[in-house]
């Protein structure tokens, strides 16, 4: 009863930041003549509410492409127009074609920032409780700490109820799969995370650990038996699930190609912005864009992330485990953020949904790339004014986990995971001792690295010779951090002799 009530005053807690968080700033608002996200939601509310399905992802006289033309998968299409329906209902200027182009009001805002806030409350929220109440040899209190943390994480917060997005749906459905596979639902695992791609492409930095963890619970069982059926049943499930999703896409090979030309453009580039990847970085050094055409940048790009996820791939598909299979979660997204093409700043949240995971089995490091993930989202954060809930929600997030799992603490090789990396080493006794200190030591730089650059950014008016100045180093700073973090996590998996033995969630 009482882990009830503390994991209800967790929600409670976790509801009130994000609707406190909700009443400041949005992207692009008063900003004509494209505004910004907020505007891109509302547009597709209004197209997909007064055009035919499939005149929603071509350019005609009444949707302009080049003005928010809608570029997620059907889910987001079909969400945006439940939204506009309801819209309708309240305000037909909210989605009236045409003059409701970049219509701003206070009733107007309080109606998306409340859609945001019930798809948090309907989709990720509950994932989450079911998540941490499910793991197995975790204290009630422990549980509670696991939620709290993850509620209160500040990047995810600040983008959907900040920023301007619906990010808790398509990665609250993908910890619904995480969640179904965990109790070996596995056919209710693939619907959910099909459901999760299907809502947002982007997803796709998830989709080799689940292919590759069930593909290897199929070899477990046995290809000639129990395992060919169960990839059966995948591979059904997955068809089926696809084609309800495509249905009224699916009666014209026309109609599907174009919902895949918006959903995958290749012409916007290698990254956008001052995204916090390798590309990015450098850039500072090569202009990469302007030295290798779009072409082969597309086919580096590739060639670069697949070599940098097969390892973890190969570790999952060969010894199958819920453990491997989080940690390759972690892994792979990671790798796609550093390598893979058209980058957006915003697609850390792919990566720390899944540390977020398995913070509490390493808080320590989970905690620190949380916050670097939520630091690296400071150009964006600032473009949107969005200082102060950035300055308020990441130093309470740090001060919870702090509180929580007392990390500082548990910086030893074994807290870390590291011991059978670390014995596998010449000279392992001379320096596991200082290791805490020294893991501590580089951490507390971090922070306090961060911080002074967030002041800055924020404070501080760039030289007129580099304008960019801060953007760059905010990015640099993260990059630098994340490659550390993508060897951190590859050990950890590869050197993981409990991943053997199949450790459920129950």
């Amino acid at each position: 009863m009482e882990k009830w009530s503390l994991m209800t005053l967790t929600v409670l807690l976790a509801l009130t930041v994000r609707w406190a968080v909700s009443l400041g700033s949005y992207s692009g608002a008063g900003k004509p003549p494209m505004y910004g996200d907020y505007e891109a939601q509302r547009h597709w509310q209004e197209i997909t509410y007064n055009l035919p399905i499939r005149q929603w992802y071509f350019n005609t006289s009444d949707n302009n492409l080049l003005y928010w033309g809608l570029d997620y998968p059907p889910l987001t299409a079909y969400h945006s127009f439940v939204c506009a329906y309801i819209a309708k209902l309240i305000n037909p200027d909210w989605v009236a074609l045409h003059t409701s182009r970049g219509y701003e009001s206070q009733p107007h805002k309080l109606f998306m920032r409340t859609t945001v806030f019930v798809a948090d409350l309907l989709v990720y929220i509950p994932a989450v409780i079911l998540y941490c109440f499910s793991l197995k040899e975790t204290s009630a209190k422990k549980k509670v700490s696991s939620a709290l943390c993850i509620l209160l994480y500040p990047g995810l917060i600040l983008i959907d109820h900040g920023h301007f997005q619906y990010n808790s749906v398509s990665l609250g459905l993908a910890l619904w799969a995480v969640l179904c596979l965990s109790h070996d639902w596995d056919l209710l695992g693939s619907v959910a995370f099909c459901l999760a791609l299907n809502y947002k492409q982007m997803e796709l930095y998830h989709s080799l650990p689940f292919f590759c963890y069930l593909l290897g619970k199929c070899f477990k069982k046995g290809l000639k038996g129990k395992g060919l059926v169960l990839l059966a049943k995948l591979a059904g499930t997955v068809l089926v699930s696809f084609a309800a999703c495509w249905l009224p896409f699916g009666t014209d090979v026309e109609q599907i190609m174009q919902v895949l030309r918006r959903l995958f453009p290749i012409d916007r580039g290698l990254f956008e912005d001052k995204v916090a990847n390798i590309w990015c970085s450098l850039s500072v050094l090569i202009k990469i864009k302007n030295v290798i055409s779009p072409r082969t940048q597309l086919k580096l790009s590739f060639a670069v992330t697949f070599l940098s996820l097969l390892p973890a791939c190969i570790k999952l598909t060969v010894q199958p485990s819920l453990r491997g299979f989080k940690f390759a979660l972690v892994s792979c997204a990671l790798s796609f953020f550093l390598f893979s093409f058209q980058v957006h700043e915003k697609s850390i949240l792919l990566v720390s949904v899944p540390v977020c995971l398995i913070i509490n089995e390493i808080p320590f490091m989970a905690t620190w790339f949380l916050l670097v993930s939520t630091f690296s989202l400071l150009p964006l954060l600032l473009k949107d004014e969005l200082l102060l809930p950035y300055a308020v929600t990441t130093p309470a997030f740090l001060a919870v986990c702090l509180a929580s799992f007392s990390i500082l603490e548990k910086t030893s090789a074994e807290d870390l995971q590291l011991k059978a990396f670390s014995l596998s080493l010449k000279g392992y006794v001379s320096w596991v001792k200082s290791f805490p200190r020294i893991v501590r030591s580089l951490f507390l730089l971090s922070v306090a690295l961060m911080g002074a650059l967030s002041v800055l950014g924020a404070a501080a008016p760039p030289p007129q010779r580099l304008p960019d100045l801060f953007p760059l180093a905010v990015a640099l700073v993260s990059c630098l951090h994340f490659l550390l973090f993508l060897l951190y996590f590859n050990v950890v998996m590869l050197w993981d002799s409990k991943s053997r033995g199949q450790r459920k969630i129950n």
